[in-house]
C-alpha cells in the first residue's frame, strides 16, 4: 500500500449464514461437522476491490441490503469478512450506529472517556479534550445522566463530539447524521467540511444531495458488488437513474419553445398552480421560529463593533410572520446596533439546507455601492430584503445573518451568526433543491 493510501480493500467477501428456524443452528453445530447443511448462504460483499487515497472525500451510496454498513463495519474492524484483505493507515472515527460503543447504563460523561479511549486516546488526552467535547456536545447537565434517557438527537450530539476530539486521521459516518436539529446538523457539516481539507472521510447516506455536496467520488454498491465507482455526480445519476427505473417507466421529451410565450421580466407574478396548491396537501406550509441571539460570543465570529439584535420575516404590513406558505413576498429584516463608527457598511444573509449548502446568499453593497452610509456608534441600521420566498422541500433551514465594511473585494466582518434563525418547510411541491414559480405550464399533442 502507497503511503498515499489510507485505505485499501482487496477482494473482501462477506458471506452470513441465514437459518429458517431457531433449531437449525443446534442442528447445524451438531451434525454440520458430518457434511450437513441446515443453513442459506447469504453473499453481503462479493469481492469488493478500492483504494482511498489521503485527502479524499469519497461516498458510499445504494440501496438498503447493498452491503453498505456490512463494508463499513469490515472496515472499522468490528466485523471480519469471509475472505480478502483490509488495509488502514491511520486512526480511524466511526459513527456507524447512534448508540454503538456506548454503555448504555453509564452517564454521558462516563462514556465519553471509555469511548475516546477506544479511539485510541489516553486519559491525559481525554483530559485536555474533555471540555472542548462537552462544548460541542452541548447537552448541558444529561452528560451526568446514564445514556439510556438520552434521546436519539442528545446521542447523536455526544458520539458526534467524541469523534470529532479524537484527532482521526479517517472519519467514517453512516447515515447518523439523519437525526438531530438543524443547529446541530449544521455544526456537523461545517465540522466535516473543515475536516475534509486535509483528512479522509468515508460517508454513506440515502440523500444524494448530501454525498453531491460533501464528496468529490462516490461508490455505488448494488446486491453486494461495486456497480460504480467514479465522480460524485456522475455516480449520483446512474444511481438515481437504476432507482427510478426499477419502480417506474421514466421517459424525458424535448419541449418546442412557443414563440408566443411572454417574456416581460418587469411584472411580479404569482405561480398558476397557487389557487390548486392552497387547498391541497402539497401546500408549502413553512413554520419560522424565534431568532435566538448568540451567547457569549458561541455561534459567531467578527472583529466586533456591531451586534445583530434582530432577524423576522414580515409581512407586507410590517407584520412579523410566524408562518409562510412557499411562493409568498416575504421582508427579511435584519437590525444592527452599532458599536463604532462604519463606513459603508454591508448586511448580508446566507440561508442554507439541513446539509449546509447555500441556496441563496445576498446582502446590500451593490444597491449601496454609489451612496454608502457613513454611520456612528450608537446608530441602528435596518435592511429590507423583500422577495418571493420559493418553494422548499420538507426539512429544516436557517439564516445566518452578518455586518461588515468596506466592498466586496476588500471588507472586514464585524459579526456574523451561524443559523440565527430556523424555518421549517412541512409540504411542499417541490422535488428540487428548491420550487420556482411557474408563469405558465402547458402539455398539448402536436
Amino acid at each position: 500500500m502507497s503511503s498515499d493510501t489510507v485505505i485499501q480493500v482487496s477482494n473482501i467477501r462477506k458471506t452470513f449464514a441465514i437459518y429458517d428456524k431457531p433449531i437449525d443452528r443446534l442442528k447445524q453445530m451438531l451434525f454440520g461437522r458430518f457434511g450437513k447443511k441446515y443453513f442459506t448462504e447469504f453473499h453481503a460483499l462479493k469481492d469488493i476491490s478500492f483504494e482511498v487515497k489521503r485527502g479524499e472525500c469519497v461516498g458510499i451510496v445504494g440501496r438498503n441490503g447493498a452491503g453498505k454498513s456490512t463494508l463499513l463495519q469490515i472496515i472499522t474492524g468490528t466485523l471480519q469478512p469471509s475472505s480478502g484483505v483490509v488495509a488502514v493507515n491511520g486512526r480511524v472515527a466511526a459513527l456507524l450506529e447512534l448508540g454503538s460503543g456506548f454503555n448504555m447504563e453509564f452517564t454521558g460523561r462516563e462514556n465519553v472517556y471509555m469511548n475516546a479511549s477506544i479511539l485510541g486516546l489516553s486519559r491525559d488526552e481525554i483530559n485536555a479534550k474533555y471540555q472542548a467535547i462537552i462544548d460541542f456536545a452541548d447537552i448541558g447537565d444529561f452528560i451526568d445522566q446514564p445514556v439510556k434517557t438520552y434521546s436519539t438527537g442528545m446521542l447523536l450530539r455526544l458520539a458526534f463530539a467524541v469523534i470529532a476530539h479524537v484527532d482521526a486521521d479517517i472519519l467514517i459516518v453512516d447515515e447518523a447524521l439523519a437525526v438531530g436539529d438543524a443547529f446541530f446538523q449544521q455544526k456537523c457539516m461545517r465540522f466535516i467540511r473543515k475536516f475534509k481539507e486535509e483528512h479522509t472521510i468515508l460517508f454513506v447516506s440515502h440523500d444524494t444531495q448530501s454525498v453531491v455536496a460533501l464528496c468529490e467520488r462516490a461508490i455505488y454498491l448494488d446486491k453486494g458488488n461495486v456497480c460504480q465507482d467514479g465522480s460524485a455526480k456522475e455516480v449520483i445519476e446512474h444511481y438515481l437513474q437504476n432507482l427510478y427505473s426499477a419502480n417506474q417507466d421514466v421517459q424525458g421529451a424535448q419541449q418546442e419553445t412557443d414563440s408566443n410565450s411572454e417574456t416581460s421580466d418587469d411584472d411580479d407574478f404569482e405561480d398558476m398552480r397557487q389557487p390548486y396548491l392552497r387547498c391541497s396537501n402539497l401546500r408549502n406550509d413553512i413554520e419560522v421560529f424565534r431568532f435566538v441571539p448568540p451567547e457569549n460570543g458561541s455561534s459567531c465570529f467578527g472583529a466586533g463593533g456591531a451586534n445583530i439584535t434582530s432577524v423576522q420575516f414580515l409581512n407586507s404590513e410590517g407584520k412579523p410572520l410566524s408562518w409562510i406558505i412557499g411562493g409568498e413576498i416575504v421582508n427579511l429584516r435584519i437590525v444592527v446596533a452599532l458599536e463604532r463608527d462604519c463606513f459603508s457598511p454591508i448586511v448580508g444573509f446566507t440561508i442554507k439546507n439541513r446539509l449546509g449548502e447555500d441556496l441563496f446568499v445576498d446582502n446590500t453593497y451593490l444597491k449601496m455601492r454609489d451612496t454608502p452610509l457613513d454611520c456612528r456608534a450608537g446608530e441602528t441600521l435596518q435592511a429590507d430584503f423583500v422577495f418571493r420566498i420559493p418553494v422548499l422541500p420538507p426539512g429544516q433551514y436557517t439564516v445566518s445573518p452578518a455586518i461588515a465594511v468596506g466592498t466586496m473585494e476588500n471588507h472586514t466582518q464585524l459579526q456574523w451568526i451561524y443559523d440565527a434563525l430556523v424555518f421549517e418547510s412541512h409540504a411542499s411541491s417541490s422535488l428540487g433543491l428548491v420550487g420556482l414559480n411557474m408563469r405558465r405550464i402547458d402539455l398539448k399533442k402536436l
